[in-house]
């Protein structure tokens, strides 16, 4: 079966790409195109997307905005967001809106696909640049502190860990040995001590924690 895959863009040009780039992989179909978030619930809704890939600025209601009226109805939609390298203060309040991942609008297309194909996974794809910019608006606003370990389990700061390095759930059971299954019970844990709803929001207390080395 392929993947849906829903595209929220104010830039027809952009949307075309994409859309060219999803119906010509194998494994991939567009679900819809969409060019503000004001009708975000209703959108996703018809075109029932796997995976939604949505622009942070766009008119009327920006990418941000869509995200936290998908979440309140779809909490685990996986969305995957496209930026640009300056707009950390976006990445950031992305993160806290519930988004699974950030990759660059100017990033090689096959690294679109695999951060789709990684976020279907389990994983939070991040851009090195942005990852990068993350950490250091975090270390900006004095994280980093390992105040408050969340009463975490030596296991699961070990997931934590490797979230924080980009592995999909296939990928940490095969480093700890473990379950599919397993590792997914133990990320869902993780979920509720940090109160957060996705991989990337994980990430996103790790790095402004100090959880993780």
């Amino acid at each position: 079966m392929k993947k849906r895959v829903a595209i929220f863009d104010d830039s027809p040009e952009r949307r075309e790409g994409l859309y060219l780039l999803l119906e010509t992989t194998d494994d991939m179909v567009c679900a819809g195109l969409f060019n503000d978030c004001r009708n975000a619930v209703a959108d996703v809704e018809s075109s029932k997307p796997d995976v939604i890939l949505m622009d942070i600025d766009m008119p009327f209601v920006n990418g941000i905005e869509g995200v936290l009226k998908i979440r309140k109805v779809y909490p685990d939609l996986k969305i995957l967001m496209q930026t640009v390298f300056e707009a950390d203060d976006k990445i950031f309040a992305a993160i806290c809106a519930g988004a699974d991942g950030y990759i660059l609008k100017q990033a090689d297309p096959m690294k679109l696909i695999d951060a789709i194909n990684e976020v279907l996974e389990g994983g939070a794809p991040m851009t090195p640049s942005i990852a990068s910019k993350v950490l250091k608006l975090f270390q900006k606003q004095g994280g980093l502190s390992k105040k408050n370990s969340f009463d975490l389990t030596k296991r699961e700061l070990e997931i934590l860990h490797f979230l924080v390095k980009g592995y999909s759930y296939k990928m940490i059971a095969e480093e700890c040995h473990v379950s599919y299954p397993t590792v997914n019970s133990h990320i869902s844990k993780i979920y509720s001590k940090l109160k957060v709803q996705s991989s990337a929001g994980a990430v996103a207390i790790a790095l402004r924690e100090g959880l993780v080395d």
